[in-house]
C-alpha cells in the first residue's frame, strides 16, 4: 500500500525541500512517522493524501527547526574563502547527477521553476499538490490542515503571485508591452 506511493512522496519532497539528499531524508522521515502512526490510518480513506499531509508536516518541522538553529561549523574548517566556497558548493551541488532535475530543467524554463521556487512554502506547498501531484481542494486541505477556504484562497494568490513574476519576466525582456488584466 505504502511503498506504491514513494515516487510521488519523492517528487513532492524534492521540489518543496530543493535538494535530493534532504528529499531522501525527508521521505525517509515519512515513512518511519508512517510506521508509527499507522494505527491512526483509517480504513477506506486515501493513503496517497495521508502520507503527503505526513509529508508536509514533517517538511514544516524541520522547516521551523532549521530557521532556530544556526550552522555550527569547526573553527579549524574556516578558512579565508569558507563562505565563498559554501555559496559555489551549493550552486554546484544542488541538482548534480539527479536525473529529475535535469529533466524538469529541460521541461520546464529556469523563470518557471524559480518563480515557483521563490513563491512562500504555504503557497508553493498548496500550488505543488494541486497543479503538480493533482491532488482535489478537499484532500490538499486535509493533507495541510487547513479550511478549504484557505487552500482556494492559497492557490489563487498562489498563481496570480507566479503570474505576476513571469508576467514581469517578459515584459522586462521586451516580449510583451503593457500589464496583465
Amino acid at each position: 500500500m505504502i511503498t506504491e506511493h514513494l515516487d510521488g512522496l519523492y517528487r513532492s519532497a524534492l521540489r518543496l525541500t530543493r535538494n535530493r539528499t534532504a528529499a531522501e531524508d525527508l521521505v525517509q522521515e515519512v515513512m518511519l512517522r508512517a510506521w508509527r502512526s499507522f494505527h491512526t490510518f483509517q480504513e477506506g480513506t486515501s493513503a496517497r493524501a495521508w502520507l503527503h499531509r505526513i509529508l508536509m508536516n514533517a517538511h514544516f518541522d524541520a522547516y521551523r527547526k532549521r530557521t532556530r538553529e544556526p550552522e555550527v561549523v569547526d573553527h579549524e574548517d574556516v578558512g579565508d574563502f569558507y563562505l565563498y566556497d559554501r555559496a559555489r558548493e551549493r550552486e554546484t551541488l544542488g541538482g548534480a547527477g539527479d536525473p529529475e532535475v535535469q529533466v524538469l530543467d529541460g521541461i520546464m524554463d529556469a523563470e518557471v521553476r524559480e518563480s515557483l521556487e521563490a513563491l512562500p512554502m504555504p503557497f508553493r506547498a498548496a500550488i505543488i499538490l494541486a497543479d503538480v501531484e493533482g491532488f482535489s481542494y478537499k484532500e490538499i486541505a486535509e493533507i495541510l490542515g487547513v479550511p478549504l477556504g484557505t487552500v482556494m484562497s492559497r492557490l489563487s494568490r498562489g498563481r496570480h503571485m507566479l503570474q505576476r513574476r513571469l508576467w514581469d519576466f517578459v515584459r522586462d525582456r521586451h516580449l510583451v508591452k503593457g500589464d496583465p488584466k
